[in-house]
């Protein structure tokens, strides 16, 4: 018999699942989805701060109404009568370098800048270093990833990550570095406010996550919107329809509070 290949994620027995070691029964009920998530993907518990702020970030990526390639995908693939997990799985295909891609790009970017300043701890430095990497990104024709949205001048969502990261203890070198290029776009006069993707790609690699892998936190997050725009388009709309991406209106509940 040949030596068997090794796995250091799930182990299987009977009436027995163990998820890095941990007793899958143990954990529900337990343990938070986003403190699974973490433990799966990086192989250790977070300490409860760090679970909150993983929430936080599966949230904060659930959904983004029915415009983006993602759900305008699932939903064109739903109507022709498909099912469930293949129009999920051709929302998540749609999930590329220019759609939720800009986690790992803005990541490696922030990397990429702190590597270059040797002072990474003084943000009058870290700001000179950021102007630096941004004027060699657009002389080369290239955008800084994560930061400027189509719809929103100032993303509510990046700001309470980064809130919740402050929270946790968890805002580092990654963080300072995107809020240097904030202030960099700033002092060009052309406000480019970090979005919700930037503010994941500095959260989770502040937090040890591998650039490689934090697209996929998205993919996880949006997976559960996707699920419900495939079960809305069945239920709710004509078979084969010409989906049009701008002219929808939302019917759902009124603003409401917690």
């Amino acid at each position: 018999m040949s030596e068997p290949w090794h796995t250091a994620i799930t182990s299987i027995q009977p009436n027995e699942v163990r998820v890095r070691g941990y007793d899958i029964a143990d954990l529900m009920g337990r343990v938070s989805f986003g403190a699974a998530v973490y433990l799966i993907l990086r192989g250790e518990l977070p300490s409860e701060p760090i679970g909150r702020l993983m929430d936080a970030i599966l949230v904060s990526s659930i959904d983004h109404g029915a415009t983006p390639p993602s759900a305008l995908s699932a939903r064109t693939i739903a109507s022709t009568g498909a099912t469930l997990s293949a129009a999920v799985a051709g929302g998540i295909m749609s999930i590329n370098r220019h759609h939720g891609g800009a986690i790992e790009g803005c990541a490696r970017h922030l990397g990429a800048i702190l590597a270059h300043c040797s002072h990474p701890d003084d943000d009058a430095r870290l700001d000179e270093v950021a102007d630096e990497y941004l004027a060699e990104l657009k002389q080369r024709g290239e955008r800084m990833p994560g930061f400027g949205h189509r719809y929103h001048t100032n993303d509510p969502r990046a700001a309470r990550l980064f809130e919740l990261a402050d929270e946790a203890g968890t805002a580092g070198a990654h963080v300072r570095a995107a809020r240097a290029v904030g202030r960099t776009f700033e002092r060009k006069g052309k406000p480019l406010p970090i979005n919700v993707d930037g503010a994941m790609g500095a959260v989770l690699a502040d937090l040890g996550f591998d650039p490689t892998t934090m697209n996929g936190v998205f993919m996880i997050a949006r997976t559960a919107g996707l699920v419900a725009h495939v079960t809305e388009e069945q239920a709710r709309m004509k078979p084969m329809r010409k989906i049009d991406p701008v002219n929808h209106a939302y019917d759902g509940p009124a603003p409401r509070s917690l």
